[in-house]
């Protein structure tokens, strides 16, 4: 946006010095008076918008901080990516920097005069531009803070993350029953591991590039990690076979497929949206903040997240090339190990907490309607049944852990008739 202003303010002086204005000056709003009033018009929007721009970045610097106290400090960055946020302060510096590159061009020695009238006419417009943006940002910097906005902006990433991951391309996957006598029985004694040549998280997989790789070397690849997982140098990335066939240049380009970087992402780690709602929920029900409310919203949008992930197909570990050839055995995400990542320290830190465990197991009711596979009833049922152990000895009174007892009841009946 300031460079957009660097060229707006370039084609306005342009225009006034031609000053070919047509229509425009028949209009009568463009500015009429002399330099020393142009001068000061300038200079007090370029002081004013400044002064502005300066409370502007206080206030999201204390957005910031607030967000990195009470919902953790992984999510600033979705306080950092704001298109409002963005948008306000890109206005703010770009009317600036016109004010700026307008008013250097002004001039009153003698018989040189030359005051550009239309330019400081669209400074007069971009300062009320800027006044409406400032109550937009008002209202906006109030907004984003709330644990709602907050909560509902992970759960957004959760829901963009399950439908761009799932279901996932890699080669085309084979029935089960056609696969397994195709992988080869010395796999395990004979396989290469490739070692990791930087550390950080693995925050993408390039896919089809491993999978060209693997046909270009008549190999098959078994990948050891999945991204949101750190990876230490020198660890073991994946495994080749057969193993005689590593080399220095296969290593670099199977290490070339791996994105690192120092923080996780929602691009290709559908963990870690669930794992920034779970964040905000431990945080809410710690003793200092003391906010079930908080983590009961939370619960709500992981139930909806894991509701949508339970109807998705989850593709099958090995990858074929055209040629029907086993090329790749990667490591996907299964339903059972995210609804560990949901449920598992929620439910060990709201043991005492009645409110909060009941809609866990609302929760589970909740998400029972939509599994339709055995394996994803089982990892539900085990969770119902860690959540009324774990209340039925951290309570005391026997009326709660009846409540507790009655939405089990309910939970265990949903999986067990759908």
């Amino acid at each position: 946006m300031a460079i957009a202003s660097v060229g707006l303010a370039v084609a306005m002086l342009k225009i006034d010095r031609a000053g070919n204005y047509g229509v425009i000056k028949e209009w009568g709003w463009i500015y009429s008076g002399g330099p020393d009033g142009a001068r000061a018009l300038l200079s007090t929007v370029a002081g004013s918008i400044m002064t502005v721009t300066g409370t502007a970045f206080s206030i999201t610097i204390v957005a910031l901080q607030l967000a990195a106290s009470n919902f953790g400090p992984r999510l600033l960055r979705n306080f950092m990516q704001d298109t409002g946020n963005q948008l306000v302060l890109g206005t703010f510096i770009s009317t600036f920097v016109y004010c700026l590159l307008v008013l250097r061009t002004i001039r009153a020695e003698g018989y040189n005069i030359f005051v550009p009238p239309l330019s400081v006419t669209v400074g007069m417009i971009l300062a009320f531009i800027c006044i409406c943006v400032l109550i937009y940002f008002i209202d906006h910097a109030s907004t984003i803070i709330q644990a709602s906005h907050v909560i509902k902006s992970a759960s957004d990433e959760l829901h963009h993350a399950i439908e761009r991951l799932f279901p996932q391309r890699i080669g085309h996957s084979i029935a089960d029953n056609q696969f397994i006598i195709e992988i080869p029985a010395n796999f395990e004694e004979e396989a290469y591991p490739i070692k990791a040549t930087r550390n950080g998280y693995v925050q993408g997989i390039d896919d089809e590039e491993l999978i060209k790789i693997a046909c270009q070397y008549n190999i098959i690849l078994k990948i050891l990690t999945r991204p949101g997982k750190f990876v230490v140098e020198g660890a073991s990335l994946v495994k080749i076979f057969p193993g005689e066939r590593a080399n220095h240049k296969l290593t670099e380009k199977i290490n070339d497929a791996f994105l690192f970087g120092k923080e996780r992402t929602e691009q290709q780690d559908v963990e870690f949206p669930v794992n920034q709602l779970v964040e905000i929920a431990l945080r809410a029900i710690s003793p200092g903040i003391n906010d079930p409310f908080t983590a009961i919203r939370c619960i709500d949008r992981l139930s909806a997240g894991l509701s949508n992930f339970a109807q998705r197909d989850i593709p099958s570990s090995y990858r074929y090339d055209k040629n029907n050839n086993l090329r790749v055995i990667a490591e996907p995400v299964t339903f059972a190990g995210l609804t560990d990542a949901a449920f598992n320290q929620i439910r060990q830190y709201s043991t005492s907490d009645v409110a909060v465990t009941i809609r866990l197991l609302e929760a589970i009711a909740c998400i029972a309607n939509f599994t339709h596979h055995p394996e994803q009833k089982e990892a539900l049922r085990r969770h119902a049944d860690m959540i009324l152990q774990g209340s039925s000895e951290a309570l005391s009174c026997k009326e709660d852990c009846k409540d507790v007892e009655h939405q089990y009841d309910i939970a265990v009946q949903m999986l067990t008739q759908n």
